[in-house]
């Protein structure tokens, strides 16, 4: 098995696989916020298209308190993460993105 840049492990939930514990767990906390009625509709790697077809592809999406939340697990904040990030508030104003570290 060949280790990932950043060191993440891949774990899997649900039969769902997951790039690091970080974001499995997330999944697992997000799952019992929805449960709890504190979130609706739950949806895992939610994809925005930019004009010039380049895209981003946030870790979890969901809505809180009537607000669209997109959010992304990172350990690292990459440059081109900080690129998608602002496109993202420059196209999608409406969404708002969270960094869950």
């Amino acid at each position: 098995m060949t280790r990932s840049k950043y060191g993440a492990k891949p774990t899997v939930i649900d039969g769902i696989r997951f790039a690091s514990k970080r974001e499995a767990a997330r999944y697992a906390e997000l799952k019992l916020l929805q449960k709890l009625g504190e979130i609706q509709n739950l949806t895992i790697q939610p994809r925005f298209v930019f004009p010039a077809n380049f895209s981003y592809v946030g870790d979890f999406g969901y809505i809180r308190a009537g607000r669209v939340i997109v959010e992304d697990v990172k350990g690292v904040q990459t440059p081109v993460f900080k690129l998608k990030q602002k496109c993202m508030a420059y196209w999608h104003p409406d969404i708002t993105l969270e960094v869950v570290k």
